[in-house]
């Protein structure tokens, strides 16, 4: 037994303990065989010997000796693995059980709970302001923090080192404005919104502008010491943990609104964004998901953005330029800015819904039908309602449900039609509960839809994912479409390819359909040719089941 410790490096204090337990069995005589064994094998497990090699690293360690936190976003980098373990569940059961592992509440927990200590930088610090002070002076605050190459600007209010100043109104002295999650001065917890500034590298503050304020820092290297007023309030700054999809593009350096440009968060319309703090009514501070910066930067609130739409929008009206757009189903009290979002991951025996949207003529039922024809056990078309009666050989729940016009009338009274049209005094549709049905059965249900049905169909229960069809331009689609020679959809009575006219009404009525409900698509695919647009297809269904996806967060609570 000693030989065994002494050539494996064990801890000298579990080997002296093993021994004596060796040594000394006999003197146990209350202790039986199996639970001598289990004390045993407990001493010589490797995982136990590498436990105490920890606990004594630490404890050798020397009283002021501090440890530092590797990386900072340790819970962002659990996501990516999650990501990359989602389509690797299957390999091995290890991945799964690591997959399920770095889910439970616990672990993430932790993870965050090192974030939030790991990105606060407390060490050397001031020491507190004392409490008792003469009446007759000002509580004064010595901070220093280092001049990085974070955005200064002159517009009125600039970011210092990761936070804003500007002028008090009412007692003309510069102020912090706003603190700026991630940078230095939030790093440091030492300034705080409402503290006045007095000096800055020994400079007096008073009376001077914060473009005055501006030149000075810039004229700084290395440290800078500012002397400030403590607010009376300080409250903390909380992070939030609210991702966003921005259905609009932006960038600062275009907004004559932002108060400063230079602190802005560009991103693109289909962006997921990490929403940090929302304690402003008019601009928010955001990161984009997955960027390695930490340091947030403003963006435009929901609030402010929906006036600016409704601004934007009246000023075209007024100039005559929404001619385009105008049609009888325009949701003017619909404005998308931001929809919260949260990362829905595959279940097993669980497929979404995909639901094909886009303009008559443009190939969705094509697409449909050649995705059926690969796989008929797995895809499936929910059986439309008719209020008409069956012809000859129609079998009732084959073709169609036939039912009675009152009843059909009665279900879209009662919403339970996700779309429903007449056609030569007969109504059809399509029920709610059909969908369901074929989910719930495990098969892949295809829809196509009417865009306007969208808002029925993308609810918590069906959790669909949405396909807009898109045409591609006109000399494209003409000449892709008489190469094929495609049959008119516009013709229900003679068989003849499409017209320019045709095209451009295809073309026009697509433009109406992605500025009305882009914001609810989750894939576009340009149909310029049907194979690589089925070859698109096949892909995005492929990631639906096997990646997690961002999705509505109703969608996940």
């Amino acid at each position: 037994m000693t030989a065994i410790m002494e050539n494996t490096n064990w801890d000298p204090a579990l080997s002296k303990l093993l021994n004596s337990l060796e040594e000394n069995k006999t003197d146990l005589p209350t202790c039986t065989d199996e639970e001598f064994g289990f004390l045993s094998d407990l001493l010589r497990s490797k995982e136990l010997n590498a436990l105490v090699n920890v606990h004594n690293k630490i404890i050798s360690n020397a009283k002021d000796d501090k440890f530092f936190p590797v990386l900072s976003n340790s819970m962002d980098i659990d996501v990516e693995v999650l990501d990359l373990l989602a389509v690797r569940t299957h390999i091995s059961e290890d991945c799964k059980e690591l997959f399920h592992l770095l889910q439970r509440p616990h672990i993430q927990g932790l993870l965050c709970a090192h974030d939030a200590v790991a990105q606060k930088d407390y060490y050397p610090r001031l020491p507190e302001i004392p409490l008792e002070v003469d009446e007759d002076e000002e509580t004064i605050k010595i901070v220093q923090l280092v001049k990085s190459n974070e955005p200064l600007c002159g517009a009125g209010v600039e970011p210092i080192v990761g936070a804003t100043i500007k002028t008090c109104e009412e007692t003309g002295k510069i102020v912090i404005a706003r603190i700026m999650l991630g940078g230095a001065a939030d790093r440091s917890g030492l300034i705080h919104v409402g503290d006045e500034v007095c000096e800055v590298n020994g400079i007096s503050v008073e009376g001077k502008t914060p473009n005055c304020v501006l030149k000075i820092l810039q004229n700084s290297e290395g440290t800078i010491t500012f002397k400030i007023v403590p607010a009376d309030s300080k409250s903390g700054i909380r992070e939030s943990k609210v991702r966003v999809r921005a259905h609009f593009s932006y960038t600062a350096a275009d907004d004559r609104y932002i108060p400063c440009k230079e602190a802005g968060l560009d991103f693109v319309k289909g962006d997921v964004l990490h929403i940090v703090s929302q304690d402003d009514a008019y601009w928010w501070q955001a990161r984009r998901e997955g960027d390695r910066n930490m340091r947030a930067g403003l963006i435009p609130s929901r609030a402010l953005q929906e006036r600016i739409i409704i601004l934007e929008r009246q000023q075209k009206e007024k100039n005559g330029e929404t001619d385009n757009i105008k049609n009888d189903d325009f949701d003017r009290e619909e404005i998308p800015t931001y929809e919260e979002v949260a990362k829905l991951y595959p279940r097993p025996g669980f497929y979404r819904p995909i639901v094909l949207v886009g303009p008559p003529g443009v190939g969705r039922n094509e697409l449909k039908r050649r995705l059926v024809a690969t796989d008929p056990e797995k895809y499936r078309t929910p059986i439309p309602y008719t209020s008409r009666p069956p012809r000859p050989g129609e079998i009732d729940g084959k073709e169609y449900f036939f039912v009675s016009r009152e009843k059909m009338e009665e279900d879209i009274a009662l919403l339970k039609l996700i779309e429903y049209g007449e056609y030569k005094g007969n109504l059809y549709g399509t029920s709610g509960e059909s969908v369901k049905s074929l989910v719930n059965a495990g098969y892949v249900c295809l829809l196509s839809p009417h865009y306007q049905a969208l808002k029925m169909l993308r609810t918590p229960q069906l959790k669909p994912f949405v396909i807009y069809v898109k045409p591609p331009r006109f000399d494209i689609l003409k000449e892709t479409r008489n190469e094929a020679r495609a049959r008119s959809t516009f013709d229900e009575t003679n068989s003849r390819g499409f017209t320019d006219e045709e095209f451009h009404e295809m073309i026009h009525s697509a433009d109406r359909i992605e500025f009305l409900y882009s914001h609810l698509f989750d894939e576009t695919i340009v149909n310029a040719d049907l194979s690589m647009a089925f070859e698109q297809l096949v892909g995005a269904i492929s990631r639906v089941e096997t990646e997690p996806l961002w999705v509505p967060a109703s969608w996940v609570q």
